[in-house]
């Protein structure tokens, strides 16, 4: 595999997400994933409790989806849109005016709730009181009343929420300052005060009890409801509606959705009852004064024959009064549609359309302004249905405004017409019944009186039963009229959608099992610090040799003071896997190195030269970090004299600057005094002459070096040694340090580079591949301290 390939490989792995290394992180925390479980299942109960619930209470209702003239709020079709009159009735039925209709039948302005635990609890229907609000006075709003009693003659009234609105009968509302007072009034008996006006009745059998109300105007509930309730189409294209609504009292609920259902069924009933209505109304203002005339002329007509004997006309006065009763019939229903003309035209000029009456349903047969008038008509509840959701200037309105306004003048014109027909009819009818009338009078004048007393009779007795005729059959449209809107099911009962216990308890413990586990997660992906050993595993291009355990003591020496720890075995293991690694008897001679400071290279080196010299191998540990010089503290030795004084050319004889240790086998070449060209130094003969001459002299010889992410120094030393170990810390080691070895791996084809992985908590050793990593924290018995409990969360 060549240089590109490697990078390339290199690359993608970088960029992967081991999960395999989260989760042992997370199962070291189940205690703490537990307690999260428990808690959010805690507050899930406790929200469950708190909130209040919402029933969903619905009911199906059909909508009868064709072009009615008189169809409560129907919308004619728009080309391409064949639904937009149902569209349009769902908008409707959403609407406030709706709203208020349904609520006038309905006692929703006192609210009845039971003091709970958690949350009040609304009761509807079977309340032990009973509440009456006197709208023509003040009242108090919106806020809690405490309603207490102790017996069954009185209650006592309290106020004690953080506040209250003032209802005024103008139709403000003001925000009270002052609170009405504590105070014990009879039941039954109205009570009346400037804040309020109200008569409280007991219903119920309690003897004492406790209530909270809530008093609210009309403008309040009815925006409520409006906004709640839902519409919806049952099947695509179809027009059986569900109409729905969420309710914290699901009789309550059940009780608006059928009461809205039946009111809009009685308003569109009401719609097409309007113009039989009208003309009924019309024909009883003109039947009154036709039947007191006639009672007039049939109580003359009896008392005229009871006085002069005569009952019966001859037969030339018979046909006289045969010919004037027709003539003046005519007449009379001439000026009868003289009348509807001018009332109609009155009520045109007024632009008032409601008590407008159709020609046909008082027996004027004009096909032309029939169809006039119905189209008006037409007009007319198009706009109402419009101005339901739009106002006045909008386009749609204004449009239907304009046809009405022509359609006016039409029937205006139309009506200037009849009208001088009419006027033509009624000349030529009273001139024949003048020329009958000439004839009239050679009869005798006994019957000439009896004949003007019967044709008054039979002339108003035919215009009534004429009327009655059209009222009775106005009567029968009006009664044989049924509504095309239909209630498919009535609401019934509700179901409960919130809260919902189970996938409320279900989701806090989701949660609180997702929360410790998501910070696990998301503090690996921002990790910028090596955690375990199985990072380097995954990441490093070069082998690790070994886990070295984190040294809790103040002695650095652990392999000499603390031979029984698991620290110690740790770098026993190194030792064992270095000779893996150089199987030969040979002379040794490695470099010890890391990225900066504080990574535990020094430390590492003294331990390893260490356990070296327990083997009894002449071991000799060289500093050759001449800026920060450490090894010497830790084996109280002096650093007068050392490596910058032999390369320096201070002292000729490289012996004479090694320090002899207390221990066997274990020797010294300590940093020195810091010199000003320590790099220079390094790079001299006399460097290559004294390691080889170590070499000679001692079965081991470990060079403590600087730093490479500080010097540069420190890689030019490597054609000097037999393998170079480069050391990580845990929680302490950038991972960009890794990156950085990698680098340097591919990118100049170092050889012998191996890793030790340094510092690791002994409670957190992850057994990896291949390599022996110690025992495990608290095998030996100098590691015999135990954990803290939440000391397992950190990282």
């Amino acid at each position: 595999m060549n240089f590109d390939q490697e990078e390339i490989e290199f690359l993608k792995e970088e960029s992967s997400f081991d999960i395999k290394s989260v989760i042992p992180k997370i199962l070291r925390i189940w205690p703490i994933i537990a307690i999260c479980a428990g808690l959010f299942l805690g507050i899930g109960y406790i929200y469950t409790r708190m909130s209040v619930p919402l029933f969903k209470v619905s009911g199906i209702f059909f909508i009868k989806d064709t072009e009615n003239k008189f169809a409560l709020f129907d919308a004619p079709s728009i080309e391409g849109s064949p639904n937009v009159g149902l569209l349009n009735q769902i908008v409707i039925l959403q609407s406030k005016p709706i709203a208020q209709a349904t609520l006038e039948g309905l006692d929703f302005n006192v609210e009845y709730y039971k003091q709970g635990t958690f949350i009040n609890n609304e009761l509807y229907g079977n309340t032990p009181v009973l509440v009456e609000v006197d709208w023509k006075s003040p009242q108090v709003l919106y806020g809690l009343i405490r309603l207490t009693w102790e017996d069954e003659e009185n209650y006592t009234l309290s106020f004690d929420a953080e506040a209250y609105t003032k209802y005024v009968p103008n139709g403000s509302n003001t925000n009270m300052e002052l609170f009405p007072e504590t105070k014990t009034y009879p039941f039954g008996e109205w009570v009346e005060n400037n804040n309020f006006k109200l008569r409280i009745s007991k219903t119920g059998a309690d003897k004492s009890g406790e209530l909270l109300l809530k008093i609210r105007d009309d403008k309040s509930i009815i925006n409520e409801y409006a906004s709640k309730l839902d519409v919806s189409s049952v099947q695509k294209e179809g027009s059986i509606l569900e109409l729905s609504i969420l309710s914290p009292h699901a009789k309550k609920g059940e009780v608006y959705i059928n009461k809205l259902m039946e009111t809009y069924i009685a308003l569109e009933l009401a719609e097409k009852n309007e113009i039989a209505s009208n003309t009924v109304k019309f024909i009883d203002s003109q039947v009154a004064g036709v039947a007191d005339t006639l009672r007039l002329f049939e109580d003359e007509l009896q008392t005229f024959r009871a006085d002069n004997k005569i009952y019966d006309l001859g037969s030339e006065s018979a046909s006289v009064f045969d010919q004037l009763t027709e003539y003046e019939a005519q007449l009379r229903q001439e000026q009868f549609k003289k009348s509807y003309y001018k009332n109609l035209k009155e009520y045109l000029v007024r632009e008032n359309y409601q008590d407008v009456v159709v020609p046909s349903g008082i027996g004027i047969e004009d096909p032309i302004l029939n169809s006039l008038i119905t189209n008006l008509l037409e007009l007319q509840v198009e706009r109402s249905k419009q101005l339901a959701t739009l106002t006045e200037i909008s386009p749609q309105v204004q449009a239907t405004n304009n046809k009405i306004s022509d359609l006016n003048k039409s029937i205006q014109e139309i009506l200037r017409n009849v009208d001088q027909n009419s006027d033509l009819t009624i000349n030529d009818l009273k001139s024949r019944i003048n020329e009958l009338e000439g004839s009239f009078r050679t009869l005798p004048k006994t019957q000439q009186n009896m004949i003007r007393i019967e044709r008054q009779q039979a002339l108003n007795e035919n215009i009534y039963t004429y009327l009655m005729q059209k009222r009775a059959e106005a009567a029968i449209t009006k009664a044989s009229n049924t509504a095309e809107n239909k209630i498919i099911e009535p609401a019934e009962g509700g179901v409960l959608v919130s809260p919902i216990p189970m996938r409320n308890y279900s989701i806090g413990v989701f949660v609180g099992l997702l929360l410790p586990i998501l910070f696990v997660f998301v503090r690996e992906l921002i990790r910028t610090r090596i955690e375990d050993v199985s990072y380097l595993e995954r990441k490093l291009k070069i082998p690790l040799l070994s886990t070295i355990l984190y040294n809790k003591s103040k002695n650095n020496l652990v392999v000499f003071e603390q031979g029984k720890s698991g620290l110690a075995e740790g770098f026993r293991s190194l030792r064992a896997n270095i000779r893996f690694i150089t199987p030969k008897e040979e002379q040794l001679t490695l470099m010890i190195t890391s990225t900066i400071s504080g990574e535990g290279k020094t430390f590492c080196a003294m331990n390893l030269a260490s356990v070296y010299s327990l083997t009894g191998k002449k071991t000799i540990l060289v500093g050759c970090d001449m800026r920060k010089p450490k090894i010497f503290q830790d084996f109280e030795v002096g650093n007068d004299v050392g490596l910058s004084s032999i390369l320096s050319g201070q002292i000729k004889d490289w012996k004479q600057g090694v320090k002899k240790t207390k221990f066997e086998n274990m020797d010294l070449l300590v940093s020195g005094p810091t010199p000003p060209n320590p790099a220079e130094l390094l790079f001299t003969k006399r460097f290559e002459q004294l390691i080889a001459e170590l070499k000679q002299e001692y079965d081991v010889v470990i060079l403590d070096t600087p730093p490479v992410g500080l010097v540069s120094e420190t890689l030019d030393l490597l054609p000097y040694v037999d393998m170079t170990l480069f050391v990580f810390r845990q929680n302490y080691s950038q991972r960009n340090f890794v990156n950085a070895l990698n680098g340097l791996k591919v990118g100049k084809n170092l050889k012998n580079l191996y890793a030790v992985f340094n510092g690791v908590d002994g409670s957190k050793v992850t057994y990896g591949y291949g390599y022996t990593y110690g025992y495990g924290y608290g095998y030996y018995e100098d590691d015999q301290v135990k954990k803290g409990f939440f000391s397992k969360l950190r990282g």
